[in-house]
């Protein structure tokens, strides 16, 4: 077996666009109208599985079954505008009926639209190939919007994932890998 060398440098693209049921090919996700901001401060994907232990008194008979997996995809977004806002809510409303002016008004539990996102990051890697990273979720964590004198305003998203498909798939990771054969391991 080879020794893997492969080095994952830098950051990537994060896209956004409405789940409806099935995920995008990636010619219609992958489009810049469906940036959701560039990137600061790079995207960490989280994934933490809960753990049952039964065990005898000793320690002999022992059976483990994993009872909960949780998802999370973080991400500092440096562009955005009012439309990036109210994907990050789901209480947000956008009003453009107003030449030039876009008004986002965030609150109300009874605004709670329920929507899901698909989320991907994509890192592009000409060298040894891209990886993509891919969620259905929406921002459960709320945001913060830090404006200081001496640097960029970063809103800073944590993405909670949901099952994507009827198997409870969470995360999708895809790299390009030019060893790949094309064979089921």
């Amino acid at each position: 077996m080879a020794i893997n060398k492969k080095i994952v440098l830098g950051s990537g693209k994060l896209y956004c666009t409405e789940f409806t049921d099935s995920l995008p090919e990636d010619s219609a996700l992958e489009v810049d109208d469906n940036i959701l901001g560039l990137i600061s401060g790079g995207a960490t994907l989280t994934y933490e599985p809960e753990f049952y232990t039964a065990s005898d008194d000793l320690g002999i008979a022992v059976k483990k079954m994993i009872t909960n997996e949780n998802v999370t995809l973080q991400s500092g977004i440096m562009t955005w505008n009012g439309k990036t806002l109210a994907k990050l809510v789901n209480t947000g409303r956008v009003d453009e009926s107003v030449a030039g002016k876009r008004t986002v008004k965030i609150g109300g539990v009874g605004n709670y639209d329920g929507k899901k996102y698909v989320l991907r990051f994509v890192h592009e890697d000409a060298v040894e190939g891209d990886i993509r990273i891919t969620i259905v979720g929406s921002n459960e964590a709320g945001f913060e919007i830090a404006f200081t004198k001496d640097e960029e305003t970063v809103i800073d998203a944590e993405f909670t994932a949901f099952p994507m498909d009827d198997d409870g798939t969470l995360i999708i990771y895809e790299e390009e890998d030019s060893t790949v054969t094309g064979t089921m391991s």
